[in-house]
């Protein structure tokens, strides 16, 4: 796919032209966490499903913090396309690139040293412990191909190429699930075999998407004589990406947090919430994808040419034009998850040891399918902020939705178990709307709605 213009043409187009294939990588991208979960849920049994679930927040953190501070990047990467600054644009990917190595050897070696102390505050069953921690470690462990594969997606997704990073993360996530099933399903290796396919997986899409960059695009790749971190370029990625991954890190904060909750009432409700949480995040996922598409449109209309009058109106009418996508999108996904709940479950875990498990999920997915319209707007917003560079706006918006959340289901969870933590999401979403809602009248009244940092 070829870089896409966002500051002229259709407007729908653009917006569908960008997210569907997003959507699809993201999908993809989740797969590889899904497939871990199914075929350990299946083949190995729900202690394994269960440590796979009380790693997962730990882990989605460090990918949600990571991705934080590519997508930050990504924006002052869309405004400098937008502005046909390519230089900068090539400085900024290199700067980044840099920064990442570094960043993300530290975070491995420090998940070395703290992954048992972490799960044990977490209060994750002794019979499980031991798994979770040789799961999470290794997965650590790949943390610097997971951010060579985010921050080169970033780049090309700035361009409005979202379509090339996931002809190569779909053959990595085909890759994970032919190799789990090999050695765990046909072998039967445990649980260590299942996070060593997914670092492989990882590492593949990683190196894929740089020889891509590397002979195809030639607009982003900086060259040996470039490559070095700009110091002024890093201070504005880490005044951007920072705050945004401070933001990003919030939601897994958040289920980590709840995860603590969980983890005291038992097994099954592990092995559920562990099974639920992949179904949620595959619904959220295309409403996040269209976000990111709003971000891009956004930031790059917001530094193209033209007067403000001309470029609040282009913005303003991609607002509506993502909010009416994520509406329409959230009629699709109540409808599959409503029906399919059962059917949804089961894919996870089978036998009678798994009848308890596939009735609880079952309980919560009923009630989320009807709470997922909530972060369907939440996520537009988000995008639609993120474009402008108001990134206070989104995590403040993110930290009151996750505080309550947290709140709710140390409240609930107690006492009604697993469908507390549902009513806790749609407490906190319904919070966050309260908050950004008024802002976005505010701004829009004002008329100011430019006045953010320039790109």
């Amino acid at each position: 796919m070829a870089a896409l213009d966002m500051t002229k043409g259709s407007i729908t187009g653009h917006l569908i032209r960008y997210s569907v294939p997003l959507i699809v990588g993201n999908l993809f991208q989740l797969a590889y966490n899904a497939v871990d979960s199914i075929i350990a849920g299946r083949f190995i049994g729900k202690e394994a499903l269960a440590a796979l679930g009380t790693a997962g927040p730990v882990m989605n953190i460090i990918i949600l913090g990571i991705s934080g501070i590519c997508m930050g990047a990504g924006v002052l990467m869309s405004g400098f396309f937008g502005a046909g600054r390519h230089g900068e644009l090539k400085k900024e990917l290199s700067t980044i690139l840099l920064f990442g190595l570094y960043f993300s050897l530290a975070v491995a070696v420090c998940g070395l040293f703290f992954a048992r102390p972490l799960l044990s505050l977490l209060r994750v069953p002794d019979s499980v412990l031991d798994s979770a921690c040789i799961y999470l470690k290794i997965i650590i462990l790949g943390a610097p191909f997971t951010y060579f594969y985010n921050a080169l997606a970033a780049a090309l997704k700035s361009v409005g190429d979202s379509g090339t990073p996931v002809k190569f993360l779909m053959f990595a996530s085909l890759l994970n699930g032919l190799l789990d099933l090999i050695f765990i399903g046909g072998l039967g290796f445990g649980i260590v075999c299942s996070a060593v396919t997914t670092v492989v997986a990882e590492s593949v899409s990683a190196v894929l998407t740089w020889i891509y960059i590397k002979k195809r695009v030639p607009l982003l790749h900086p060259g040996k004589e470039n490559f070095r971190i700009d110091p002024a370029l890093l201070k504005k990625t880490l005044r951007y990406g920072g705050v945004t991954a401070l933001q990003q890190a919030c939601q897994p904060i958040g289920k980590l947090l709840i995860q603590g909750a969980v983890n005291p009432l038992g097994v099954d409700v592990i092995a559920a919430f562990q099974a639920v949480n992949r179904v949620d995040d595959f619904a959220f996922t295309p409403e996040q994808s269209i976000s990111h598409g709003m971000t891009t449109f956004t930031a790059q209309n917001l530094g193209a040419e033209g007067t403000r009058e001309q470029k609040t109106r282009r913005i303003d009418d991609g607002l509506r034009t993502g909010l009416m996508m994520e509406f329409l999108y959230w009629i699709f996904i109540f409808l599959v998850v409503f029906l399919a709940r059962n059917v949804l479950m089961k894919a996870f875990i089978s036998g009678e040891g798994g009848r308890n498990v596939v009735e609880l999920g079952s309980r919560y997915l009923k009630t989320m399918a009807f709470f997922y319209l909530l972060p369907a707007f939440t996520n537009g917003l988000q995008g639609y902020f993120r474009g402008l560079g108001k990134m206070g706006i989104t995590l403040a918006g993110t930290f009151i939705q996750t505080s309550i959340r947290v709140a709710v289901t140390y409240l609930t969870a107690p006492v009604i178990g697993i469908y507390g933590v549902a009513l806790a999401c749609a407490a906190g979403w319904s919070a966050m709307l309260l908050f950004e809602v008024p802002y976005l009248i505010y701004v829009r009244k004002k008329r100011n709605l430019l006045q953010g940092e320039d790109i």
